[in-house]
């Protein structure tokens, strides 16, 4: 398990250096306009990426609960689906938002590659097979950015480099049906226990709403404040998305536990969620400046105070995301409804009661993550959970 979550986290480590080299080498390369496209459509690919991580998690949550089952049909429909609201909205899209044509529809080729990819991720991770998952994640980050960076550090325009980008992310599929083909072999599961799109949908809204409560802040900031004030809490920002992000492994790592009612897996992952977090919120204290300064620069030093509680925000949300994807796994009604609630939540009191300073906005996502985590500790951790289903 320890050489899992090594393998896992360089995988996810790859992921993202490869994701911020991108906007990096499109600033050297494109011209003002072209890098504020290629942004954009990358922007919305990761929204409708969305469904691709739902696939995965009910894939990996039915796997473990009931075995192998043909998932490819369930799969193609998934990815067909959103390919297919992309093509709709492309003409919209086109115009709104003054994209090339050509973006748009590469947008919804790329689209398809990157949610049918969960069919296989989510096998692998259903199966603990977490060494090959690492290994497909490092495949799937190949494909989706691989194309990007070479198209752009040949100089070929944000058209060519997205192209590219296209043809690496449906080159992957392949590699990646090879890597769950020696999944864990064994019987079909019962008809009774098939896979269905509800449960993919439930894992949907559940990543969006996860992603929604973890970006609301920043978006409220960059509403709500004067434009330094709002660069300011992005630089903060960036102390929370890493104490976020940064224990995400044991999530993924213990989701095939948690998918078989595993109770010792949720209380070992939340420990070292906790753990994680409080080492983070501890460096935040200790070496505020420094990590503003590299975040931001020397201009934002003024936030070193605001660190801790940016860090804690972010350590927070990270046991908010386990006890979600808990509540996903053990077949919950609604398990996305707290965060759906938390968000409007969080609106109001920035819009209506919240001082508009970087402290105001902050206090409110800090306070709004631990009143989330705690009832959903609540909700989890209760017994006899009349939210789930048998």
């Amino acid at each position: 398990m320890g050489a899992a979550g090594v393998a896992v986290t360089a995988a996810t480590m790859l992921t993202n250096a490869l994701a911020y080299l991108v906007p990096m080498l499109g600033a050297r390369r494109l011209d003002p306009a072209d890098l504020g496209a290629l942004a954009t459509v990358l922007a919305l690919g990761a929204i409708a990426a969305v469904p691709g991580f739902g696939l995965q998690i009910a894939v990996a949550v039915h796997r473990a609960r009931h075995g192998p089952t043909p998932t490819g049909r369930l799969a193609l429909l998934t990815a067909g689906a959103t390919t297919g609201v992309t093509v709709v909205a492309a003409p919209l899209l086109t115009v709104l938002l003054r994209l090339p044509v050509a973006l748009t529809l590469l947008l919804a080729a790329t689209t398809f590659a990157t949610v049918l990819a969960g069919r296989w991720l989510g096998e692998l991770q259903g199966d603990q097979r977490f060494l090959r998952l690492s290994a497909g994640m490092t495949v799937l980050a190949l494909g989706r950015y691989g194309g990007l960076i070479a198209g752009l550090a040949l100089d070929g325009g944000a058209v060519t480099a997205l192209l590219l980008a296209t043809v690496t992310g449906l080159l992957a599929l392949p590699l990646l049906a090879r890597l769950a083909r020696s999944a864990r072999p064994g019987p079909p599961a019962a008809p009774e226990g098939d896979l269905r799109p509800t449960h993919v949908m439930t894992a949907c809204a559940a990543t969006l709403a996860m992603l929604t409560i973890s970006y609301a802040d920043l978006i409220l900031a960059r509403q709500l404040l004067p434009a330094d004030g709002s660069g300011a809490y992005a630089v903060g920002s960036v102390l929370t998305k890493g104490a976020l992000w940064a224990p995400q492994v044991v999530t993924l790592l213990a989701l095939p536990h948690l998918a078989r009612g595993d109770r010792r897996a949720r209380a070992l992952g939340l420990a070292v969620i906790l753990a994680c977090g409080a080492v983070l919120v501890a460096a935040a204290a200790v070496g505020g400046e420094l990590a503003l300064r590299l975040a931001g620069g020397a201009d934002y030093l003024h936030l070193a105070g605001e660190a801790p509680l940016f860090a804690a925000t972010g350590a927070l949300y990270a046991v908010v995301f386990l006890l979600i994807n808990d509540r996903v796994a053990s077949g919950a009604r609604f398990p996305a409804a707290p965060l759906w609630v938390a968000t409007a939540g969080l609106a109001g009191a920035a819009v209506l009661v919240a001082p508009r300073t970087v402290e105001g906005v902050l206090i409110c996502a800090l306070g709004t993550a631990a009143l989330t985590a705690a009832v959903l500790a609540w909700l989890v951790l209760r017994p006899g959970d009349p939210s789930r289903r048998p």
